[in-house]
């Protein structure tokens, strides 16, 4: 057994019940597609990061409503991670017991990571487990306020209590609920998680996916990451992209044009 392990947060993509914030514009049918694509991007590069960079990790998928769901017994199969379910009524209590069940199971470190960035880089693994190696605590801070990736060296359940989920405060209370713990924290880069639709449409101009009105061709080479979006991602975005140019007026963003709400 590797000393360390990951885990990767996933819900299976049903229709109505992921990626709920991009709808509308995008059909729940587009947006289970898209987030379905996201979870098998997760498993390709953590899987090529842990060879890349040789780190002694090993990889979980923490599978939501079950890991018994079809969609997670073939990624079982054809990825060879273990599948394990969320349990817990809240993300807190369900990241809490991922732990838990890690460090049972005799890891000396464990980070968790979502599936909401299609283009994290390869050395974002590398990164977290050498933070641990001198921190109690690493996080991945992500745009919107939360964060993306959290690593520990042991259970801390108060760490999970009473967080107000999916708001802007939930990185900020953890790190106070850190220091108050006398946990030493150790911060990985910035991240856009891809939850709302102009987080969809700044993937789409970092990736270089360029409107066909302006003569471009589908081109995936985010050069800020070290690891470009999948051909599948790529090509699911640029079809959500020409869909979108029918459905939104242009005085509401579309894809191609860097959209101005809610920016930092």
């Amino acid at each position: 057994m590797s000393y360390a392990a990951l885990v990767i947060f996933a819900k299976a993509p049903i229709a109505g019940q992921v990626k709920t914030r991009l709808c509308p514009p995008l059909t729940p049918d587009e947006a289970a597609s898209l987030h379905g694509s996201f979870v098998l991007d997760a498993l390709e590069h953590s899987k090529t990061a842990i060879a890349k960079h040789r780190l002694p990790l090993d990889r979980y998928l923490a599978c939501a409503p079950s890991a018994r769901h079809v969609f997670f017994q073939i990624l079982g199969e054809r990825h060879g991670v273990k599948l394990l379910d969320q349990v817990g009524e809240d993300l807190g209590s369900r990241m809490t017991h991922a732990f838990s069940t890690m460090f049972s199971s005799g890891y000396e470190n464990a980070l968790l990571v979502g599936t909401d960035i299609p283009s994290l880089p390869l050395n974002t693994y590398r990164d977290a487990l050498a933070l641990l190696g001198d921190h109690d605590l690493v996080l991945g801070p992500s745009r919107d306020g939360g964060y993306y990736l959290i690593g520990l060296k042991r259970p801390v359940p108060e760490l999970f209590a009473d967080i107000p989920w999916s708001t802007d405060r939930v990185l900020d209370l953890t790190r106070q609920k850190a220091e108050r713990l006398g946990l030493k924290t150790g911060l990985l880069t910035v991240q856009r998680d891809i939850d709302t639709i102009d987080d969809l449409f700044a993937l789409v101009n970092e990736a270089g996916i360029e409107r066909e009105a302006r003569g471009a061709r589908l081109e995936a080479k985010n050069k800020k990451v070290d690891f470009p979006l999948s051909s599948r991602t790529a090509g699911a975005l640029r079809l959500i992209a020409d869909r979108l140019r029918t459905r939104m007026p242009q005085s509401h963003g579309e894809p191609g044009a860097r959209s101005t709400r809610n920016q930092p």
